[in-house]
């Protein structure tokens, strides 16, 4: 892998783990296509993931600040930074039971790009429901238990490539009557601990790199990082003029292609 590609890939996972079109199904078709591509495990799609999980904390911090210090506060928000604490927590609950659960046999998928393909027209079809059928406007103080525990289930399905973790998770929410910009800002602060877990579990494949691999990997996270600072204000918009139909385009699209190619 040269710098050009890791580059090119950070760039790739940036925009797509935003943007409701399968971060991870980018990926492994597009090193599908880099001639001579390897990793130890999954480790520079860890360190990707790294790089975005930057983007939200970079781009959510006024929010983690408050849920940072909603436990000792007693003013009128810090009640309603607990409530969402505590929603957060209990999203991570079945992320978490089915990442760990399932994690080898995801993992496996990453090796089966016609898979991938087809999950990918499963995405566009549950953005395309989620576009036209959205039934109501339930803002953050409105959430609740039931559609945490939802919305965590989409987000460790999403651990299937193909499947985006941002657009599985939104749809729910917004068929379940959230306000689109609820359902964002739930979505990408779930992905925190989720992404920091997968992290710590593949700490093994990111120890195997060798020290002139780092650099690489850096550029590719930094890249990611940058890139995803953009995506994340340009999903919030198209959620406001709801516009996620043109991403379900875009995955059948993607999807089909993939499959002519792989199958």
């Amino acid at each position: 892998m040269t710098l050009f590609d890791a580059i090119l890939l950070g760039i790739l996972q940036g925009a797509t783990e935003f943007l409701p079109v399968s971060s991870s199904g980018h990926l492994v078709l597009a090193q599908q296509l880099i001639e001579g591509f390897s990793q130890p495990g999954i480790a520079f799609d860890v360190l990707l993931h790294l790089g975005t999980l930057g983007a939200v904390l970079c781009y959510f911090w006024r929010d983690l600040c408050g849920l940072a210090t909603c436990l000792g506060r007693r003013d009128p928000a810090a009640a309603l930074e607990r409530r969402l604490l505590g929603l957060l927590v209990v999203g991570s609950v079945p992320t978490a039971v089915i990442g760990l659960t399932f994690k080898d046999w995801f993992e496996r998928m990453f090796a089966a790009p016609a898979l991938v393909a087809g999950m990918l027209l499963v995405t566009g079809t549950l953005l395309f429901f989620a576009d036209r059928y959205r039934p109501g406007r339930r803002s953050e103080g409105a959430l609740t238990v039931t559609d945490a525990l939802l919305t965590g289930a989409a987000q460790g399905l999403a651990i299937i490539p193909g499947i985006s973790r941002s657009g599985s998770t939104i749809a729910v929410l917004l068929l379940r009557g959230v306000s689109a910009e609820t359902a964002a800002r739930f979505s990408f602060l779930l992905s925190l601990p989720a992404v920091g877990g997968a992290a710590l579990l593949s700490l093994n494949d990111i120890e195997q790199l060798a020290p002139d691999e780092w650099p690489l990997y850096l550029a590719g996270a930094g890249a990611a990082l940058l890139v995803g600072l953009l995506a994340i204000h340009l999903l919030l918009g198209v959620l406001r003029r709801r516009q996620l139909g043109w991403f379900a385009v875009y995955c059948w699209l993607v999807g089909a292609i993939a499959l002519a190619m792989f199958l």
